[in-house]
C-alpha cells in the first residue's frame, strides 16, 4: 500500500509539472529527446542571444536545448532545412537567398521548409577601427584589409557588395568575431565590419581595452546603396550602446527572426514562441537586443511561412498572421 501510494503521488507530481508549463503528456510524445540552436560565431550577438534563449526554453519545457556555433544565418538556414538543426537563427536577406535557391551555401536547392517562429531584432551594420589608424568613415576604408566576421555570415554576404557599391578596393577577410578583435587589436586587419544587434560584445570589450572608432554606412552612402537591397533600412546604433560614441550614428540594419523546420511538432513549436514571446523582461536581461523581441514585430516576415504552432501563439494573442503566411 505504502509503495502504491508513493507511486501515486510521483505520477501526481509529474502529471502537475507538465501540466504547469501548459504541456500535457500526450503533446510530447513526438518531441525530440533534445534541442539545438544554430546562432553563430562566439563574441557576436547570435551566441549570446541564441544561447540565452535556448535557455530560457529549455528550463520552461524541461528539454535540453543548446546553442551551436555556427557560420551564422546562411549557413543556419540550410542546417534547418536538411534537419540538421532544430532551430537557427537568420537574417531576412539570406533566409530569403536560400528560400528562391540562390544560398551561396547550397546553390540551387529552394529552402521551402524552412518556417518563421518568432521575430528576434534588428542586425546592424557596424564598423570598429583602432583610434590610430585614422580610419573614421567607411570612405576611409578603400585600399585597407577588413574583416567580415565567419565566411556565410550576414557581414560577409553583404559588406564586400556594398563596398563595391561605392567604388572601394577593400581586402576581406573572414574568421569569428572574438578572432577577428584580437586582429584588429593586433594590427593584422585595418579594421573589422560585423553584423549584428548592438551592443556587439567583441565591440564593448575592444572598447574596454583600447581607444576605438565605431561607425557605420553614412546617409550619403545609403543614398548610393539601399535602392538596390529592398531587405536592408536605414537605423540608427543610439550613443548610449557604446561608451566610444558622443552622438547617435545612422546606420543600416535588417531584421532577423528564429526558424524551425515545417516538420517540428506543432506544441513544441507552440511552447517555444510562447515563453520567449511572454517572457520579455527576461530576454532583456540576456542581450539588450531582445528590446526588439516583441510580437508587434511579427510584420517584418514578409516572405516565410510561418510554423503553425507560432500561428496558434500570435492569433491566440490578438495578432492576425496573413493568410499566404501560414505555414
Amino acid at each position: 500500500m505504502r509503495h502504491a501510494a508513493s507511486k501515486l503521488i510521483v505520477t501526481s507530481c509529474l502529471s502537475a509539472a507538465l501540466v504547469a508549463t501548459g504541456v500535457q503528456a500526450d503533446d510530447r510524445e513526438d518531441w525530440p529527446r533534445s534541442l539545438t540552436v544554430g546562432t553563430a560565431s562566439q563574441g557576436g550577438t547570435y551566441y549570446i542571444y541564441g544561447s540565452g534563449w535556448a535557455n530560457l526554453v529549455g528550463d520552461a519545457i524541461d528539454v535540453s536545448f543548446g546553442a551551436e556555433v555556427t557560420g551564422g544565418p546562411v549557413q543556419n538556414a540550410t542546417l534547418v532545412q536538411m534537419g540538421e538543426h532544430d532551430f537557427g537563427m537568420v537574417t531576412m536577406g539570406p533566409a530569403y537567398q536560400a528560400w528562391i535557391g540562390e544560398s551561396e551555401l547550397a546553390p540551387g536547392v529552394e529552402h521551402t521548409d524552412i518556417r518563421a517562429v518568432f521575430p528576434m531584432y534588428q542586425t546592424t551594420l557596424q564598423i570598429i577601427t583602432l583610434q590610430g589608424s585614422n580610419i573614421t568613415s567607411v570612405a576611409d576604408l578603400d585600399g585597407k584589409t577588413v574583416g567580415v566576421g565567419p565566411a556565410g555570415g550576414t557581414s560577409d554576404m553583404y559588406y564586400p557588395q556594398l563596398f563595391e557599391k561605392l567604388g572601394l578596393d577593400v581586402d576581406t577577410r573572414n574568421g569569428g568575431a572574438s578572432d577577428q578583435a584580437g586582429q584588429l587589436q593586433d594590427g593584422l586587419i585595418d579594421a573589422f565590419a560585423f553584423a549584428a544587434g548592438v551592443p556587439i560584445s567583441a565591440f564593448s570589450q575592444l572598447e574596454a581595452q583600447a581607444n576605438v572608432n565605431i561607425f557605420s554606412f553614412s546617409e550619403e552612402d545609403m543614398d548610393r546603396v539601399l535602392g538596390d537591397y529592398p531587405e536592408l533600412s536605414p537605423s540608427t546604433i543610439p550613443a548610449s550602446v557604446y561608451n566610444s560614441l558622443e552622438e547617435d550614428l545612422p546606420a543600416i540594419s535588417i531584421w532577423n527572426f528564429a526558424i524551425t523546420h515545417k516538420d517540428m511538432p506543432e506544441s513544441l513549436v507552440y511552447e517555444v514562441t510562447k515563453t520567449v514571446m511572454e517572457n520579455h523582461e527576461r530576454m532583456q536581461q540576456i542581450h539588450g537586443a531582445a528590446r526588439e523581441t516583441v510580437p508587434e514585430n511579427f510584420e517584418h516576415n514578409t516572405f516565410m511561412p510561418w510554423h503553425p504552432g507560432a500561428v496558434r501563439w500570435f492569433e491566440e494573442n490578438g495578432y492576425d498572421i496573413p493568410e499566404d503566411l501560414r505555414g
